[in-house]
């Protein structure tokens, strides 16, 4: 499967889709896929330390010459003091704003039904309870763990899973704090393990353990899981790697971590969750994860692409949050190529989002309560795009939703809809969401025409047409 990306910011990491999607057979993963594509709208949230420096989760430690990874001087003038004063977040980390409720709500109103939470990162922080590293919110170490809700993760996941939503579970396979990843005889020269596993197959041995019992942990003691969300593509079988993909090409070793034992593991631990080993082809990766970006043609696999509302994955001050004008399109454009939308929000250091982030899932509520019949358990239909109309179908293909989208930054509606229909759908009736009478339209073959109807509406006009 090839595919082209339409960036919608400029992003760091980008993650290409892998090629070679195999459908997973298991009844109860496909039927939590099938629960899963109905949703379309999620929630995604990369806390951490790191938000007390306001920078770019993990990536500063790496010490790879990229943008996203360059460190302020007044956090370390070495490499070494950097990591030291990094590491030293953990003392004084303490979010006492944490309210998991808070978030829970604004999503749900937002049409959000499923959240993605980073359990742990690249840097190896655990944001859950983990018996294996000391290196977590729950350790002494830490003021927070004095508070009731310390094992943050195991609030979360209750919370929103009290208000409907699909619990996920973000984790990453590279762990850059424990001995066994970056072995601390030698200095760290990239993103990947900092010395040879088949040379030094006993540490490596350890680590597939260390991973196996946190991604165990995560799957036995926080409720029901539906995704097992695991980042960090570059801990792959060697066999695996792509050489078209230009950060594929700096793995040089093998870091194979055996991921059918983890994924029988946990599939053991939570029958029919999804697992989704991002970039890496196979039984594990059941749905791709295109990063920062739109595919611009139809996906006939399960995809979701993650997009931050800000600048940023992680909280930075002052980020810039896109308008919700922007926010409704890209869900449109989305959801009208099969994919769904994991769109991140991160908490500050206080354990809060920022207001902008409240103000827009406000007004992102305001505009689902109208038009939510539109957006969810929908699935793609031809034309897919045409001109400023995009489309969906309900799954019984009985209903057809049209959105129209304007450019600039307030939505301006045409005095007269003309959009095409899919071949043979022949309209009964049709209807303009949030607006009341009767629409005046005409259909002539596959085009119809419909007379803009006396209503101010905001973001898209969404046209419902129901089949004969």
């Amino acid at each position: 499967m090839t595919l082209s990306l339409t960036a919608s910011a400029a992003f760091s990491q980008a993650h290409n889709v892998s090629s070679g999607y195999q459908k997973p057979t298991d009844p109860k993963v496909l039927e939590n896929l099938e629960q899963w594509q109905d949703m379309k709208f999620g929630l995604f949230m990369h806390w951490g330390t790191y938000s007390q420096w306001g920078i770019v989760e993990s990536w500063s430690l790496c010490p790879e010459d990229e943008g996203w990874t360059q460190r302020k001087p007044e956090h370390g003038a070495t490499y070494n003091a950097y990591v030291k004063n990094y590491e030293d977040l953990q003392k004084t980390f303490n979010p006492t704003d944490f309210n998991p409720e808070k978030w829970a709500d604004a999503a749900k109103a937002a049409g959000m039904k499923y959240v993605v939470f980073t359990t742990k990162h690249h840097d190896g922080f655990a944001m859950f309870d983990t018996k294996e590293s000391n290196y977590k919110i729950t350790s002494p170490k830490s003021p927070f763990s004095s508070n009731p809700r310390a094992d943050v993760t195991k609030e979360i996941f209750k919370s929103f899973r009290e208000e409907g939503f699909k619990i996920g579970a973000y984790f990453s396979k590279p762990d850059w704090h424990t001995e066994y990843y970056w072995w601390p005889y030698f200095p760290p020269k990239d993103r990947n393990v900092n010395y040879d596993p088949e040379k030094y197959p006993e540490r490596w041995e350890k680590y597939k353990q260390f991973t196996f019992n946190q991604i165990n942990e995560l799957t036995s003691n926080y409720g029901k899981v539906d995704i097992l969300w695991l980042d960090g593509g570059w801990v792959r079988p060697f066999k695996t790697i792509d050489p078209t993909v230009e950060w594929q090409r700096t793995i040089k070793v093998e870091q194979d971590i055996d991921m059918d034992r983890i994924g029988g593991m946990a599939r053991k631990n939570q029958p029919g969750i999804i697992v989704v080993d991002r970039t890496v082809p196979g039984n594990w990766e059941n749905y791709v994860t295109p990063e920062q970006a739109i595919p611009e043609h139809p996906l006939d696999i399960p995809w979701e692409s993650c997009i931050t509302m800000g600048d940023s994955f992680s909280y930075v001050p002052n980020d810039r949050y896109k308008p919700t004008k922007k926010l409704v399109e890209t869900l449109v454009q989305i959801i009208s190529r099969g994919g769904n939308y994991l769109l991140n929000i991160a908490p500050g250091p206080n354990g809060d989002f920022d207001q902008a982030a409240y103000d827009r899932l406000k007004e992102l509520s305001a505009w689902m309560d109208t038009n939510g019949a539109a957006v969810f358990a929908t699935r793609a239909v031809a034309p897919y795009h045409e001109g400023d109309y995009y489309y969906t179908k309900s799954k019984d293909a009985k209903q057809l939703n049209v959105f129209h989208l304007s450019k600039g930054d307030e939505y301006v509606a045409p005095s007269t809809y003309v959009f095409t229909v899919p071949e043979g759908f022949s309209a009964k009736q049709v209807r303009v969401l949030g607006t009341k009478g009767k629409a005046k339209w005409s259909q002539k073959g596959n085009q119809v025409t419909l007379h803009k109807p006396q209503a101010t509406l905001s973001y898209a006009t969404v046209i419902q047409l129901d089949s004969k």
